[in-house]
């Protein structure tokens, strides 16, 4: 090509080439400083649109998660308390076995039974975790309830969210209805209501068969918050993990390689240099026509 006094061509090549390094340059200096190749929308739509959403659902299982670890308090509390009152029933139960013998006085008996109920009160009323107490109902209402504990979240292919719940019937768990020694009462009711102090033989043993039966209720409450428990630490196990695996997806689609971007970047840091040498050159050339009119 012909040199001009006009148009430095070589020189706009040159421009134009140091340009583009410098443009690419900044985006990977940019992808370095941000940890991501894809940060915004004009960077890659289809994906910043897919992670933004999978970035949603994180935020929707991590709330789903918090739920699950109340929902475990409040189990965790309402079995322990259930597995203490089961205790203390059969610590009843032995009362009113000494209390069959004629040389006992029942009097002294109902005193010791007398402090055994006043402690299956307060172990039913501490069973309170986040101000809900399961074994206690304070109304008719109440007492038939269902608790439900948030356990998944889900999105449909049409986009709609899903909530799934674990429900737990609190019929089937209250030790007493209405307060505890008024109004209906439930699996411990009768055991609270025993009183030893002029009963015959024959009546002791129908209360202790009625001790036994609460036992049998009791282990029966035991049993569904236990698998209630179970059912929800799997479930803890598993949103963690899906958490996981969501992460790892939205990593594969909009983090950067640090490796990868580290050598891009000394590469075109080189290009750069070779890019402003290339362009003095170019511009020197319009210098060597001016010799020839000298």
């Amino acid at each position: 090509m012909a040199n001009s006094i006009k148009t430095n061509f070589a020189a706009m090549t040159a421009l134009q080439s140091l340009n583009t390094t410098n443009k690419n340059l900044e985006k990977t200096q940019n992808t370095i400083s941000t940890g991501f190749k894809v940060n915004e929308a004009a960077d890659n739509a289809a994906y910043w649109a897919i992670a933004t959403t999978l970035r949603s659902d994180t935020s929707a299982l991590s709330t789903v998660q918090d739920s699950l670890g109340l929902g475990a308090g409040q189990v965790d509390v309402a079995y322990t308390a259930v597995n203490n009152a089961i205790e203390i029933v059969k610590q009843i139960r032995d009362k009113l076995a000494s209390a069959r013998q004629d040389t006992v006085d029942k009097k002294l008996v109902q005193t010791d039974i007398d402090a055994l109920q006043e402690q299956l009160v307060s172990v039913a009323n501490a069973a309170s975790y986040s101000g809900q107490n399961w074994l206690v109902s304070d109304s008719a209402a109440s007492a038939v309830g269902t608790a439900q504990i948030v356990s998944s979240y889900s999105r449909n292919a049409a986009g709609s969210a899903n909530i799934a719940t674990i429900d737990v019937a609190l019929a089937g768990i209250r030790l007493f209805h209405n307060s505890v020694g008024g109004g209906t009462t439930s699996v411990l009711g009768t055991v609270y209501a025993i009183d030893v102090s002029a009963m015959t033989s024959g009546q002791i043993q129908s209360e202790m068969d009625k001790a036994a039966a609460a036992i049998t209720s009791l282990t029966t409450v035991a049993t569904t918050l236990g698998s209630v428990k179970s059912r929800i630490s799997i479930q803890q196990t598993f949103v963690k993990d899906l958490r996981d695996a969501i992460g790892r997806g939205i990593s594969s689609l909009v983090d950067a390689d640090m490796n990868e971007q580290s050598t891009k970047l000394q590469a075109l840091q080189v290009q750069q240099q070779l890019g402003v040498q290339a362009l003095s050159i170019a511009n020197q050339s319009s210098q060597s026509i001016l010799r020839l009119f000298q």
